[in-house]
C-alpha cells in the first residue's frame, strides 16, 4: 500500500494524502455479503441525541466478515482485494472449494489467486489461521481471539499485528501494539501476518468537507463554551480550563479507567506503558 498527494489544483487538495489504493483489485462488492445500515445521528429510539458530533456521512452497506474461520479444512482462493467504507483495513473475497463465499480482513501482501486455510494442521503462511500452538516463535500474528471460537478480537486494524514471543503449558505469550505483554490460551485462533493498508495513519482528510462525508460533524472545544456549557468553559479572554475533564466532571488523564478486580488482569504479565509516563 501506499499513499499520493494530488496536485493543489484546489485548497482542499493542497493538504489531502490520499490513498493510492494500489491494492485494490475490484470496486464491486459480494452481493450475497452485504446488509443495510440504518444510521441514527446519535439519536436513540425515542430521538433524544445521545453522542454529539455524529450525523451525515455517506451511505454505507456492511460486509459481513468472517471473524471465526470456523470452517476447518476447508481450503480456499483469494478472489478479490476490497476497499471496506466501515473499516481501515481491506479485505478480501474468499471462495471455498464447497462453493461458499466469505470476506476475511486482507493480510499484508495477500494476492489473488492465493490460497486460504484455516484449522490446525495448516502450515502457517500468510493468511492462514490456525491455533498459536501450531505457529512458530517469533511470526507476527493477527486476528487474534481472546477465547476459542469466540472470533477475532485483537489487531483488526490496518496495519496492526501482534508478535508470538513464547508459550508455557496452555498459554501463548503475545506482545500487543500497545507494548502490553499478555497470556492467551494455546488453542485460540490466529491469522499469520500482519494486517493490510500500514499506510493508514500517513492519510490526511485535506479539508473538512471530508470529515462531513464521514458522518462526522464539527467538534466544539471545551474551552470555547461558556461555564453553563462544561466546566471547563468561560473566564475573560482565552483561557486554558484548568485539569482536563469531561462535561460530567470525570477527569481524561491519568485516571484508570479498567476495572480493578477484572477476571483477566491474571493474563497480563506487562501494562502497556502510558504516554505520560514515558516523556
Amino acid at each position: 500500500m501506499a499513499v499520493k498527494r494530488l496536485n493543489p489544483t484546489t485548497p482542499g487538495q493542497r493538504f489531502h494524502i490520499a490513498n493510492s489504493f494500489a491494492e485494490i483489485t475490484t470496486d464491486k462488492p459480494e452481493k450475497s455479503l452485504i446488509v443495510p445500515i440504518k444510521k441514527s445521528g446519535g439519536r436513540n429510539n425515542q430521538g433524544r441525541m445521545t453522542m454529539r458530533f455524529i450525523g451525515g456521512g455517506h451511505k454505507r452497506r456492511y460486509r459481513m466478515i468472517d471473524f471465526k474461520r470456523a470452517n476447518h479444512g476447508v481450503a480456499g482462493e483469494v478472489l478479490s482485494v476490497e476497499y471496506d467504507p466501515n473499516r481501515s483495513a481491506f479485505i478480501s473475497l474468499i471462495q471455498y472449494t464447497d462453493g461458499e463465499k466469505r470476506y476475511i480482513i486482507a493480510p499484508n501482501g495477500i494476492k489473488v489467486g492465493q490460497k486460504i486455510e484455516q484449522g490446525p494442521g495448516v502450515p502457517p503462511e500468510i493468511g492462514n489461521a490456525l491455533p498459536m500452538s501450531e505457529i512458530p516463535l517469533g511470526s507476527l500474528i493477527h486476528n487474534i481471539e481472546m477465547s476459542p471460537g469466540q472470533g477475532a478480537k485483537i489487531c483488526r486494524s490496518a496495519g496492526s499485528y501482534a508478535q508470538l514471543l513464547g508459550r508455557e503449558d496452555k498459554y501463548a505469550t503475545i506482545k500487543l501494539p500497545s507494548g502490553e505483554l499478555r497470556k492467551v490460551l494455546c488453542v485460540c485462533l490466529a491469522t499469520v501476518g500482519s494486517v493490510s493498508n500500514n499506510e493508514h495513519n500517513l492519510q490526511r482528510k485535506g479539508k473538512a468537507g471530508r470529515s462531513r462525508w464521514m458522518g462526522i460533524r464539527p467538534r466544539t472545544r471545551s474551552t470555547a463554551m461558556n461555564p453553563v456549557d462544561h466546566p471547563m468553559g468561560g473566564g475573560e479572554g482565552r483561557n486554558k480550563g484548568g485539569q482536563a475533564r469531561s462535561r460530567n466532571l470525570i477527569y481524561s488523564q491519568g485516571q484508570k479507567t479498567r476495572a480493578l478486580k477484572k477476571a483477566t488482569s491474571r493474563l497480563i504479565i506487562e501494562r502497556r506503558q502510558s504516554k505520560r509516563n514515558s516523556n
